[in-house]
């Protein structure tokens, strides 16, 4: 079965990119990119880096501009499917939901529209076995946004590693957050994984932070031979 997959470049959705890829052909990768960083629907932080990602995966990109605006944007997002089935034969869509029954049930509605299925293989996957399997299985994850307290500037850039997800574990236990970042506490991109034919330097960055509120802005990075 031919897939595309609804593509943010952050962990959930580049793991799912990997395990649909053992499972059936993957065709494309589909990011919405959206004017609004408030976005109801996407991932907006570093959304303009999808482009890389696809060139070192080795995958089609298509992305698709949206308003952000609550509703326009499944409109938009249906807009974007119909193209992925005209120019690349896409028969069904992978997702990295884990959680959002908000996004996945308005996925699943599109798809049902436009007779795709649906293919979400890390929802309500273990949280503490999947960041461990990230780092074990070698991907390599920065943090680019931060949205809620205990999270400090010095967090914006940081690498998900070992030491990362020990204090993760502890913020979670001690401040109610989801141990992925599902609540939106934080945002991520991937920068190599072990299916990337190349990886992703970053070459200059900066951080924007104030009251437990910041991103990680990439003004410039490269694609590279691992």
């Amino acid at each position: 079965m031919k897939l595309g997959v609804l593509f943010s470049g952050g962990k959930d959705s580049v793991y799912a990119t990997y395990l649909a890829m053992q499972k059936e052909e993957v065709v494309c990768l589909i990011s919405l990119i959206s004017k609004n960083d408030e976005s109801y629907m996407f991932h907006t932080p570093n959304i303009h880096l999808t482009s890389l990602q696809a060139e070192a995966i080795g995958l089609p990109l298509l992305e698709y501009s949206t308003s952000g605006i609550q509703d326009e944007e499944l409109e938009d997002l249906k807009q974007a499917l119909s193209l992925a089935v005209e120019q690349y034969g896409i028969e069904g869509i992978v997702t990295g939901a884990l959680l959002s029954v908000y996004q996945a049930a308005r996925i699943q509605k599109i798809c049902d529209d436009l007779s795709l299925w649906c293919y979400n293989p890390l929802w309500h996957v273990d949280p503490d076995w999947y960041m461990q399997t990230l780092i074990d299985e070698g991907f390599e994850i920065i943090i680019s946004g931060v949205f809620s307290a205990p999270f400090g500037e010095t967090w914006l850039g940081r690498q998900i590693d070992t030491e990362a997800l020990r204090l993760l574990r502890l913020y979670a236990a001690k401040y109610g957050i989801t141990l992925t970042g599902e609540g939106g506490e934080l945002e991520t991109l991937v920068t190599d994984a072990p299916f990337f034919r190349k990886k992703i330097v970053v070459i200059n960055a900066e951080s924007h932070y104030a009251n437990y509120n910041g991103r990680y802005l990439i003004n410039a990075a490269e694609v590279i031979d691992k």
